[in-house]
Formats: structure tokens, sequence, C-alpha cells
């Protein structure tokens, strides 16, 4: 059988009357609807410093064989904690201190509030068989679990159950609460009007705040907690986890979910957008920058020793040329006809380059040597 609430947040509004014979209709019939209907009004129960108990109670803690237990054990305000070891108790344990006085006065708030919760569907006596998607659920009297109860997140890991049961909770030998599609025990949690039983090798989830009693039997196991706000607890080689949230999902509201991935949606898209407009445009600029800085380098570096090397053998011919020409000329004096090349001077200081061969041109034009006047073996010209 498949139970899922529709509710469009259930008017509250409804009148008494009609309240009360929708409950039996309901309760009689069971009509059930599709699970994507259905809208979860349920809202986290706030547990306090008891959120970090995996087992309190206000009498006594009594243990058979090796239970394992993660998280703190606490009784107040009786004083009783017995069966450790064999038992493990894998956190601290608190017999009437403070931190369980805080803890159990923690716990009344948060019975209240679950108890307090406005109702989304009416359970039938057995839940054994349903899927349930998130919502308040109340059971007017007992509650069995036979078989196995599926609670379906939709894929929303924020999504919580609150069950009230108006007296005794019962689960048979190997029942268990299955989790799917991202639901999580902690945000599970179940009202009982009197006590709790779970059955031999059953496998429970969420968070038990019974008013009396809890008793779990030999080999069942809890993912969650067990309080008991005035009785006892009793184990026998049993194992209880005290349950968190992820650190992602930490039972927040639809609007903060909602909130959260529509800003994460919005800015990667922006990211993306921005990240290929800012590479364009970063291309551009940065291509332009870097070809400008690079050709203006290269430029500079090539011309510079471009223009080094004409300019340095422009100015050497010339000086060169210059200095030839004047050596050249000194050495026309006619002291010495006898001696005619001696009027070509010292050629240290008239052959740069080319005025090896013909002493007194000193450079590269070909100018006529009557312009320089310095062929120094013609005495006679000189007068």
């Amino acid at each position: 059988m498949k139970l899922n609430i529709r509710g469009k947040a259930r008017q509250r509004s409804i009148s008494g009357w009609l309240t009360t014979a929708l409950t039996a209709t309901v309760a009689a019939a069971m009509v059930a609807v599709t699970p994507t209907q259905a809208l979860a009004v349920a809202t986290p129960v706030p547990l306090g410093t008891t959120e970090s108990f995996a087992v309190l109670a206000g009498q006594s803690i009594t243990n058979t064989g090796p239970s394992v237990i993660t998280g703190d054990i606490g009784v107040s305000p009786g004083t009783s904690i017995t069966g450790f070891p064999p038992g493990m108790v894998l956190g601290v344990q608190h017999s009437a201190d403070a931190v369980a006085l805080q803890a159990k006065t923690d716990l009344v708030t948060a019975y209240n509030n679950a108890a307090g919760q406005a109702t989304d569907a009416v359970l039938p006596p057995d839940a054994g068989g349903l899927t349930l998607v998130g919502g308040v659920y109340t059971a007017p009297s007992t509650l069995g679990l036979t078989g196995t109860l599926t609670l379906d997140a939709q894929n929303n890991p924020n999504t919580v159950w609150v069950f009230q049961v108006g007296s005794a909770l019962t689960t048979a030998s190997a029942s268990r609460v299955a989790l799917i599609n991202g639901a999580q025990a902690c945000n599970v949690f179940w009202q009982i009007g009197s006590s709790a039983t779970l059955g031999t090798n059953s496998t429970f989830v969420g968070n038990i705040l019974a008013l009396t009693s809890i008793s779990a039997t030999t080999g069942a196991t809890i993912n969650g907690r067990a309080l008991a706000r005035e009785g006892s607890v009793t184990l026998d080689t049993n194992r209880i986890t005290r349950s968190t949230c992820s650190s992602t999902t930490t039972g927040t509201t639809t609007g903060t979910t909602t909130g959260t991935t529509t800003g994460t949606t919005t800015g990667t898209t922006g990211a993306t957008t921005g990240g290929v407009l800012g590479g364009v445009l970063g291309g551009v600029v940065t291509g332009g920058t870097t070809g400008g800085t690079s050709g203006g380098t290269t430029g500079a570096t090539t011309g510079g020793s471009t223009g080094g090397v004409i300019s340095g053998n422009t100015t050497g011919n010339t000086v060169g040329n210059t200095a030839g020409n004047i050596g050249g000329g000194h050495g026309g004096k006619p002291g010495k006809p006898g001696k005619p090349h001696h009027g070509h001077g010292k050629p240290d200081h008239g052959r740069p380059d080319h005025g090896e061969e013909k002493p007194g041109y000193g450079d590269d034009e070909g100018a006529k040597p009557s312009e320089h006047g310095g062929y120094g073996d013609k005495p006679e010209h000189l007068a």
C-alpha cells in the first residue's frame, strides 16, 4: 500500500467538523495520491543540547550484551546507567549532571514542538508498505510497522518528516524504515505519546521522542536517537548511531535551498559568460599589448642595431676620409723632389678603408685628385 499525501500546505482554516470527518474517512479508506502532488509543511524539530546524545532517559538506562552506542548517553533526574560494559559508549556518560539536566529540558521543548505541528495526513494503524514524502503524519492512537516504511525525499535532502503517535509505537521483527532519494535520518522525528518498542533485528530510522519509555529488543538498530522523556531506555545488543545532517544540508528551509541553488546557478552562468567575454577581450587587449610591446622591442632592437652599423660606417668613413685627405695633402711638400713617393705621407693617417691603393683620394666616391691637391710627386705644381 502506498500513501502519499496531497497537501497544498493544507488549509489550516478548515472547519473543525470537516477536519474530524476527514480524519475518520482517511483512516478508514486511506485515499492515496501521487508523491509529486504532496507539499511538505513539516519543519525541523529543534533538539538543542540533546543533539549530542544518542540515548537519554528520565529514570534509567539499562543494557544487556555488546551494544555499541555512538554519541553521548545520559539520565536526568534519575541516576542509573548500567550494562557498560559489556556495552560500549563512543561518547560521554552523564548521570544527573548539569549537561544531562539541560538536555532533558531541551528534550521537553523538542517534544512539544513536534506534538504542536499541524498535521498533513492521518496514518493507518500499520505504516508498513507505505511510501511517504515529507510532511507531518498523525496516528491518533497506536501505530504499528510491519515490513518496510519508505521515506522519499524526492531529491531534496532538507525534507522533514514528523510522526505524531497518540500512544504506543511498535515495530515488528525484521521491519525497517528505508530512506530514498536523499532522505536523511537527522530530519525524521517520532513523537510518541507513551512508549516505543522496536522488534528483534529491526532497522529503525529517526529521532524517537517518547513521553515514557523506549525498549530496543535483541539486534535492533537505530540510525537516530532514543530519547525517553520521563521513563527508561532498555537495550539488548543494539547499535544506536546518533544521526547528523551533512555539512551542506543542515535541515534549512526550502527557501534557503532555492535561494542557494538559484544564486549558484546565476553565479555560474555569470562566471561562464564573463569568462568567455573576458577571454576574448583579454586576448585582444593582451595580444595587442604583447604584439605592440614585442614588435616595438624587436623593431627598436633591430633598428638600433642596423642604425648603429650604418651610422658607424658613415661616421667611420667620414672621419677616415677626412683624416686621409688631410694626411695626404701634407705629403705634397716640395722639400725633397728626389723622393716623390714620400709625398704620400703616413698611410696610417690617411688610409681608413679605401686609401691603400690611391693615397690622397681618401673616400669611396672617386673624387678627383685636383680637388684634394695631394699627389706630392710633381713638385713643379706647387711652385
